[in-house]
């Protein structure tokens, strides 16, 4: 039992040195290997590989992936015309060489990201200081990204190569500070409102320009037809008139009497007329009293 013991045991103690001296690369990663402290080798291809035990050598691992910066300040920087703009950018970036990294920025991809944020943001400042806000939202934005790209590769492949590519640097966005902000929503809402009020003075004078022009067109047609009017009625009053001529010249005393019957009518057209009249005198009961002369011998 004890010679059992003692072969289980050492097969134990086998494994874990074996398992010891054994690891795995992935290929999203660099596998770096350090013998007391010091890089003994770098791993590149996937795979299983096999170093010496702890404390010998170790082993650690490093992203080899296409990396994102993303601007984690929001300080502004001032363009050439002495504005203060804030700019968001990204940057895609990856470890090219895991020994110069680890010699001269870290142990870890954010070591890189740490360091490569403040070229960055240096080299954004320096080029945004040569160019306009015009230039920076659309004339020349392009050319910004690409002068701050080869800054950030002349840094990184300095007498000191970090081991990094930068594979593209990019703007998401360029705002004013919130002060200019503000003052800039302001002067565009003033100048919206002049707008507007131009737009509501024309129309208004164009409204008037529009009332008047049809008030002058209703005078000019309601007087063109009350001279057709009158003048159809001066036809008919004189079409009437010669009528009532032909008429009464067949027979004067018929028209006197209906002459005096239409002054009767309009004379006692309301109960409330009161008149004074001489009947016995008065020319305008004539046709009265011819009428009772006539009637008196009748009813004899």
């Amino acid at each position: 039992m004890n010679r059992l013991g003692l072969w289980v045991s050492s097969a134990l103690v086998l494994l874990l040195l074996l398992s010891s001296t054994l690891f795995v690369v992935d290929q999203r990663q660099f596998g770096v290997v350090y013998a007391l402290g010091q890089i003994r080798q770098v791993i590149t291809e996937p795979g299983l590989h096999f170093k010496l035990p702890p404390p010998f050598q170790n082993v650690s691992y490093i992203d080899k992936r296409l990396l994102t910066l993303d601007s984690s300040d929001t300080e502004s920087m001032l363009t050439a015309e002495k504005q203060r703009v804030v700019i968001d950018w990204y940057v895609r970036w990856r470890i090219t060489d895991p020994s110069a990294y680890i010699r001269n920025v870290g142990l870890d991809q954010q070591a890189g990201a740490n360091q490569l944020n403040r070229v960055v943001r240096n080299a954004f400042q320096e080029e945004v200081n040569k160019r306009t806000v015009k230039d920076l939202i659309a004339l020349k934005r392009d050319e910004l990204m690409n002068a701050v790209r080869r800054e950030v590769l002349d840094v990184v492949r300095g007498q000191q190569p970090w081991g990094v590519d930068i594979v593209d640097v990019r703007i998401t966005r360029v705002d004013y500070v919130e002060a200019i902000t503000e003052s800039v929503y302001r002067r565009m809402q003033a100048e919206r409102n002049r707008v507007a009020n131009e737009l509501r003075s024309t129309g208004a004078a164009e409204g008037e320009k529009i009332r008047a022009d049809a008030d002058r067109q209703r005078e000019v047609t309601v007087a063109n037809a009350f001279r057709e009017a009158q003048k159809t009625k001066g036809e008919g009053d004189g079409e009437a008139a010669r009528i009532y001529a032909e008429t009464f010249s067949r027979d004067p005393q018929f028209a006197q009497f209906y002459r005096s019957l239409e002054a009767y009518r309009a004379s006692f057209n309301k109960k409330s007329d009161v008149m004074v009249l001489d009947p016995a005198s008065s020319e305008f009961l004539k046709g009265f009293r011819g009428n009772q002369a006539a009637s008196t011998p009748a009813s004899r």
